[in-house]
């Protein structure tokens, strides 16, 4: 269970966050979630019993592309210069950044694995990176300070994202078909990750729950250089096919949201 739920600080914000909608969503006319239906069909069944109106009207990204498409960095054009589902793509969204020693054991893995990698990186890479990475790398690697990610991850050349485990980031690698490692913070993203590990099988997450030069290695080869990573895009590709008809016009999700409509108009 995330921290804040059965240990941790109960008294912190994001328990008392927590609680509060526990006692709360019960009572709400519907609850409406960035999600589709069959992502979880279980899951998803006990929670309509749970609330008046369960409704699942995602993903959000497939629903509402973000209309910022500028491929400043020219990623796209340094994608096509590699060859199918051989790139790890690198990302900690906006929030959280894995500490000093855990991203130079990162970058010691990717330079070791010699595998390519496009890495989204906040902060300055001459102060935190190992000196004189970007030049042993070469054209094998490339770190930009920003991209479009849908477009990215969507991208044929991309094999892997390594990925904090946010539920957007999870959503949008399941709609591009690109398996995760995940190195999770705080949230819901550690039981994010032991869903993708346990329950959809195409996810790991790092040995002990932080990047080590081995452990990145060995993550790094399993999802890109081994048979178990072609195992996890066979099975991540059926659910991407999943979301794409969950939003079609007779989809599980277009439904939803008519639903949601009906209920706020009355």
């Amino acid at each position: 269970m995330p921290e804040g739920v059965i240990s941790g600080d109960l008294d912190s914000c994001y328990a008392t966050m927590l609680l509060r909608m526990g006692r709360n969503l019960p009572k709400a006319k519907a609850v409406a979630i960035n999600s589709f239906q069959d992502i979880h069909l279980k899951l998803v069944g006990e929670l309509k019993d749970r609330f008046q109106s369960f409704l699942n009207i995602g993903p959000f990204s497939l629903k509402c592309p973000p209309t910022w498409t500028s491929d400043e960095h020219r990623c796209l054009e340094w994608l096509d210069q590699h060859e199918y589902a051989s790139v790890a793509y690198i990302s900690f969204g906006r929030i959280a950044t894995p500490p000093p020693h855990e991203l130079i054991a990162l970058a010691e893995a990717l330079e070791e694995c010699k595998v390519p990698f496009l890495w989204s990186f906040r902060g300055n890479v001459d102060e935190k990176l190992p000196k004189g990475l970007i030049k042993r790398v070469g054209s094998r690697g490339k770190i930009v300070p920003w991209t479009v990610q849908l477009l990215v991850l969507a991208h044929p050349s991309v094999g892997v994202f390594v990925t904090h485990g946010g539920w957007n980031s999870i959503l949008e690698s399941i709609i591009a078909g690109v398996p995760m490692i995940c190195r999770p913070f705080f949230g819901d993203q550690k039981i994010n990750m032991r869903t993708l590990e346990k329950v959809w099988g195409f996810g790991i997450g790092l040995q002990g729950g932080v990047f080590t030069k081995n452990g990145a290695k060995e993550a790094l080869e399993l999802t890109l250089l081994r048979k178990e990573g072609w195992e996890m895009r066979d099975k991540i590709r059926g659910l991407k096919e999943n979301a794409y008809q969950s939003v079609g016009a007779d989809g599980s999700s277009t439904e939803d949201f008519n639903t949601l409509i009906d209920i706020i108009t009355k």
